[in-house]
């Protein structure tokens, strides 16, 4: 049993932003307290402690609880409970266009994660077509297992949230 506590899962969603350049896209990514702003599940994000754009800063997130026409009631344990975390910057390089992330407390079962959200251009290393062809967001983690839950089960989330924040993020850059 001590060597299944070990295991930590690990994962990765990427998701493409069209047309729109990574030096656009990062002041929105670095501004680790305006997430309910981008990521469709999240209602309320905001600083809790420490400086903005700075490492040890601390956000809270919370979404309202789903309503019961969003899910079967043999998904959703909990279908009253709003689900919140807090969330420490680890690290931020806005060189390189990258943070790094830990969530602290949180009703959401995780015991130990990490993850880290990274801009890259969309086609090779040709920074000059940066803004023709776009870029992409790169979302990993590294968790410890959750009860109730597989990795498959938190990579398909985190790739889903990805896309809605994506698409939100594209649909604000290009309305200006």
């Amino acid at each position: 049993m001590a060597a299944q506590e070990q295991v930590k899962w690990e994962g990765k969603a990427t998701a493409k932003l069209n047309g729109i350049g990574a030096e656009q896209v990062w002041p929105l990514l670095e501004d680790f307290c305006s997430l309910d702003k981008w990521l469709p599940a999240i209602d309320t994000c905001y600083r809790v402690e420490g400086i903005n754009g700075q490492p040890g800063l601390v956000r809270y997130c919370a979404s309202k609880p789903p309503s019961s026409d969003d899910f079967d009631d043999e998904e959703n344990k909990n279908p009253g409970m709003t689900k919140w975390c807090h969330e420490k910057l680890l690290a931020i390089d806005p060189v390189v266009r990258c943070l790094s992330y830990e969530v602290l407390d949180n009703n959401l079962g995780f015991k130990s994660y990490v993850a880290t959200m990274k801009l890259l251009p969309a086609k090779g290393d040709d920074d000059d077509d940066d803004d023709k062809f776009g870029c992409q967001i790169e979302w990993s983690f590294l968790a410890d297992p959750v009860e109730g839950m597989t990795c498959d089960v938190l990579s398909s989330h985190l790739n889903l949230s990805l896309q809605g924040m994506a698409e939100n993020m594209e649909r604000a850059l290009h309305s200006n």
